[in-house]
């Protein structure tokens, strides 16, 4: 599959492109910098030069599916969480549904559908992911909205536990990006939001459980 990964040069996108590649899918990489196109290139993609606030037809026209996995960061204001986490995410989204793509994987984060659930520094943050994932739910897409808990950067085991909501936990950017790639093809999970923590299930008989 000819797959886009929108935030492609954050720590969870370089592993999707990465994963992609491995995998035998042809990964292609927006950026918004021309600085950041050699590192999607190392890691076997394509680079795409695109801004998720601005017009992404020209990024998306042609592929198979498409995975968002942006983030205005940490160290960002209200006002970005709103531009990228939120409207970059719909604005992708519309453009997804207008070029008439049908699969469309979003990174979203645990306790995005409840914020009440997350800590009080990060309700903004759930809030405005919430409202992007309400979006995707509302089109004819074959979405899948992976909400994983605290992210780390330890070495994936490709286990994991899924469900409707499950207890606060984490687990390894590997293993997201590896979950999020199988929900291409694995059709259990279309039309489907679920929460994801480290766990005992190999990840592909997980997502056939949902």
């Amino acid at each position: 599959m000819q797959v886009l990964v929108a935030g492609a040069n954050g720590h969870t996108g370089r592993l999707l492109i990465q994963y992609l590649k491995e995998d035998g899918h042809e990964p292609f990489g927006m950026v918004r910098k021309e600085e950041q196109k050699a590192k999607i290139e190392e890691l076997g993609g394509t680079p795409v030069l695109a801004d998720l606030t601005k017009d992404v037809g020209h990024a998306i026209k042609g592929k198979d599916a498409v995975i968002f996995a942006a983030g205005s960061g940490a160290s960002t204001g209200a006002d970005q969480t709103e531009a990228v986490d939120r409207d970059g995410a719909i604005n992708l989204i519309k453009h997804t549904e207008n070029l008439g793509i049908k699969k469309f994987i979003m990174l979203s984060a645990m306790a995005a559908g409840d914020p009440e659930r997350g800590p009080e520094e990060l309700k903004h943050y759930l809030q405005m992911k919430g409202e992007a994932d309400d979006y995707l739910k509302s089109t004819e897409l074959d979405f899948t909205i992976v909400r994983p808990g605290g992210l780390t950067h330890e070495e994936g085991t490709s286990k994991i536990e899924v469900g409707e909501t499950v207890e606060q936990g984490s687990i390894p950017r590997a293993d997201v990006a590896k979950t999020m790639i199988a929900a291409l093809q694995e059709q259990s999970v279309f039309h489907k939001t679920f929460e994801m923590i480290s766990g005992d299930t190999q990840i592909e008989e997980a997502l056939r459980s949902l």
